[in-house]
């Protein structure tokens, strides 16, 4: 067994291959034949556009963790695969690529371009699954699914039609997110805000009749040329006079209406506010109250339009510049103040977001989003790990607005609607009306969300009835972060209420974000960003998968450092090293004869009562999510009680001449390390399988074998108790050789007094041990023994143990060195505090230099102190 064991563990040489086996002997297949208890996890979807970076190998190695623990609990384990199609992101590739080629998407036409979209998509899902299979990922590829395939497709339509049908969804003119960059509409979750220096502009807008002015203030002066009205409070007291008269805009010079709301804020600023209605949600309410005109002053790309005047073909931003210049000129602004705001970013462009008026498709979310709230209070709702993010789902359902779903690209779901070509009359229908010559098909996209929010059912076939969806939905668990519980589950909870009836799975595990080393958000402008490749190459699958599945709490975020990661691969190097140890003393064993029926050592029952305890805290942890308390478990055990405890005492049996002795060690070798590899499986899935083909083992893969369960009748609580004696009694001998740097190797006399007899009896039955890890010269086990005079002591549980200092030092020649170092830091005490006493010093010597003798002082003193105690210690045994 062992000749097929490297002598070294290399990761790299033990992954190459191991996946494709597992893949192709279909171990990863979910069977619905089997008649077990299935168990459903659907991942979620990439975007087909990138690499995976360590947010998803943290992700995806928590979901491959679970499944692969039910599949060997017996359930029939279902991951399934996928990618989104990644509407806005695919297509800047796509067009990007275009460009670099001097060709646009115009040129090649909208069917042309999908199919260079499609190629775009067939190169990169190849790049994904080839990252999934480097992670060790085990999925089901026989269901793998793609957010444009025809099934999905057919979903999705499904959903808008019903949706149109029931009035919840519907097309109007609103201001809505626009990303100028990629010239489409975006959603308000789309939207980052970040913090820009920028100015309050105040400025002072003539009154028609040349009584005077009114004074406003405004952060984006160029939205100006689009006013048509001024605001105040109708309970404003200064502006009583005013309201209903009309005030110039300058430069443009039309006449706008002075108008009195509500929504005005009195203390703010001037009490006065410009009214945009084209581009400002706010405004836009506004002016539908006073009946304003919406004049729209930007063309999609950002540039000024011809309602701009003679700034038309501007970019926004300097368009502001030159229009503030010539305020300034007019003598109009009078004013610009600093001021710190918070601006709308394209979180797919990184653009500054444009409110802009547009004729979209919205979802109506008021009564979609009161149903899944009431669901969640009964058992229809969905299960937050952990459950503070509950709270967050709940405040975003509670205060949501009505979602814009159309996108102004082409690669994407089409908008099944139609509008006749002579009445404009909207049909809205899974397909193109019968007279399709005389209807257009709307040619925006539905939002990529719109489709992803079906995912965990239009993946199992939805809307057609099939053995799959009834089998496998809803599914068990969502494994996501917490910043995108409102891009995308909360969308998933109240499209699957409204579609299926039913919540689309029963937990959702919330993990944090993957920050650096120290803390930080990892981006490419800091350039602290890791690929999770680059981490396998190095240090393999197995250590990665570890650390990001066991470094932190449900919730939390992580800090990656590869210092961590190294420590996981030796710990990996540590278990192949104990591993081939075991084998090699278990040659040519075959898995019937490992018999634990007979008599065991202390250590025997000791390891196999820890194996017991183990099993239990990981499969309870487990089930919990608490993946980093599994892992805290899982190396206790493995590293401190198997590989340092009972592998060298198993040497005292193995290389000795009790034939019995021998084999109930390799057999209890060969249980342990079974169970152990199969607890370790799902966290470490390639060394566990090369090590477990090597063992004596029943079935073909680990994949597929039984998960660990307690064996009560290997449970020794007395037996495990004796040899927690043994152990203290081991460390104690060895702190106190420590203490005095006594080498293991120097023998010295050991006298163990047992404060009763079964105690006595524990040590007695167990010298050999004691002998073996302790090295005594002598030993001598009794009761109530009086303690030698000068010696060293230490009690632990039932008994206290002694050793002659004679033995273990020449006290009198200790004594003198001791001296010697006590004059030395006296010495060095002085000298320091002579200089710290000197003022001249004190004052004149850079502040670092004095802090620097100043630390070397209460070094000195406190290293004094310390041999001082020494000295008395050894005069006083």
């Amino acid at each position: 067994m062992t000749e097929q064991m490297s002598t070294k563990y290399d990761p790299q040489s033990i992954e190459k291959g191991r996946y494709d086996w597992w893949v192709n002997n279909k171990f990863f297949e979910a069977k619905p034949e089997s008649g077990k208890t299935p168990y459903t996890i659907v991942i979620p979807p990439p975007n087909v556009t990138g690499k995976l970076h360590l947010g998803h190998a943290w992700d995806t190695t928590l979901q491959d963790i679970m499944t692969r623990m039910k599949r060997m609990q017996g359930f029939d384990a279902l991951w399934l695969p996928g990618m989104d199609h990644a509407g806005i992101a695919t297509q800047a590739k796509v067009e990007g690529k275009l460009k670099e080629e001097g060709r646009s998407r115009y040129d090649l036409g909208r069917e042309a371009f999908l199919e260079e979209s499609w190629k775009w998509k067939d190169q990169y899902a190849g790049h994904i699954r080839e990252q999934w299979s480097k992670l060790g990922l085990g999925l089901d590829y026989s269901r793998e699914r793609f957010t444009l395939d025809d099934g999905l497709s057919k979903a999705v339509r499904e959903v808008f039609v019903k949706l149109y049908e029931k009035k919840l969804i519907y097309r109007g003119k609103y201001i809505i997110n626009w990303d100028p960059n990629t010239k489409t509409a975006i959603s308000d979750i789309e939207v980052i805000y970040k913090d820009v220096q920028g100015a309050f502009y105040h400025m002072r807008y003539p009154l028609a009749d040349g009584s005077g002015h009114i004074e406003i203030a405004t952060t984006r002066p160029e939205t100006m040329l689009g006013d048509t009205a001024v605001a105040v409070h109708p309970k404003d007291e200064r502006y009583q006079h005013l309201i209903g008269k009309k005030v110039i805009l300058p430069i443009i010079g039309r006449e706008m209406e002075i108008v009195a709301d509500d929504y005005v804020d009195m203390e703010f600023g001037s009490g006065a506010v410009k009214i945009t209605p084209a581009h400002d949600p706010n405004d836009f309410e506004i002016g539908n109250r006073h009946n304003l005109e919406r004049v729209l002053i930007m063309h999609e790309d950002g540039s000024m339009n011809e309602n701009a005047g003679k700034y038309e073909g501007l970019d926004r931003f300097e368009c502001r510049k030159q229009i503030v210049k010539d305020l300034q000129d007019l003598d109009v602004l009078f004013k610009i103040e600093e001021h710190l705001h918070s601006v709308g970013h394209s979180e797919r462009s990184g653009a500054v977001v444009e409110p802009y008026l547009s004729t979209q498709w919205f979802v109506d979310m008021k009564p979609l989003a009161a149903a899944s709230v009431e669901a969640q209070k009964t058992d229809a709702g969905v299960n937050f790990v952990p459950d503070r993010f509950e709270k967050t789902y709940l405040h975003w359902m509670e205060n949501i607005r009505d979602w814009c779903i159309s996108r102004q690209l082409w690669w994407g779901h089409q908008i099944p609607a139609w509008y006749h070509n002579e009445t404009n009359e909207i049909y809205v229908g899974h397909e193109a009306p019968a007279d399709a010559e005389n209807w257009t098909q709307d040619e925006d996209v539905l939002d990529t969300w719109f489709s992803s929010a079906l995912w965990p059912f239009s993946t199992l076939g939805w809307p057609e009835e099939n053995d799959d969806l009834s089998r496998y939905y809803p599914t068990d668990a969502l494994v996501t972060g917490y910043d995108i519980i409102n891009f995308w589950v909360s969308r998933m909870i109240f499209q699957a209420l409204e579609f299926t009836g039913e919540k689309p799975f029963k937990d959702v595990l919330i993990h944090g974000l993957v920050r650096d080393a120290e803390g930080r958000k990892m981006s490419k402008s800091l350039g602290n960003g890791v690929d999770p490749m680059d981490v396998i190459s190095e240090y393999g699958a197995d250590s990665l998968r570890y650390f990001l599945a066991t470094a932190s709490s449900p919730g939390q975020d992580l800090r990656y450092s590869n210092d961590k990661v190294e420590s996981v691969w030796n710990f990996a190097n540590k278990i192949w090293n104990a591993s081939r140890f075991a084998l090699m003393n278990m040659e040519g064993m075959t898995y019937d004869q490992i018999d634990l029926s007979g008599k065991k050592s202390v250590a025997d029952s000791w390891i196999l009562t820890r194996l017991n305890e183990t099993i239990e805290q990981v499969t309870e942890l487990a089930e919990r999510y608490e993946f980093g308390e599994v892992g805290r478990s899982l190396y206790n055990f493995i590293w401190d009680d198997f590989c340092d405890w009972y592998i060298e005492m198993s040497k005292l049996p193995l290389y000795g001449e009790d034939e019995e002795a021998k084999k109930m060690t390799r057999s209890v070798l060969a249980y342990v390390l079974d169970n152990t590899m199969r607890l370790l499986h799902p966290f470490m899935p390639f060394i566990t399988e090369e090590i477990w083909q090597n063992l004596p083992h029943q079935g073909e893969s680990i994949t597929i074998a039984a998960w660990p369960t307690v064996d009560d009748s290997l449970t020794d609580q007395s037996q495990s108790s004796s040899m927690k004696l043994l152990m203290d009694v081991i460390r104690s001998v060895r702190t106190i050789r420590s203490e005095v740097q006594s080498p293991m190797s120097k023998k010295v006399p050991l006298t163990i007094s047992a404060k009763d007899a079964n105690t006595h009896a524990v040590l007695e039955a167990n010298a050999a041990y004691i002998e073996r890890f302790c090295n005594p010269e002598t030993l001598t086990i009794g009761q109530n023994i009086q303690a030698p005079e000068k010696s060293m002591s230490a009690v632990v549980s039932g008994a206290e143990l002694f050793m002659p200092l004679e033995g273990l030092i020449d006290i009198d020649a200790e004594l003198a060195r001791l001296n010697k170092e006590l004059e030395k830091w006296a010495k060095e005490v002085k000298l320091v505090s002579g200089k710290l006493s000197n003022e001249r010093f004190v004052s004149k010597a850079p502040e670092a230099v004095v802090a620097e003798e100043r630390a070397k002082q209460a070094d000195y003193v406190e290293k004094h102190a310390t041999v001082e105690k020494r000295i008395v210690e050894l005069q006083n045994l």
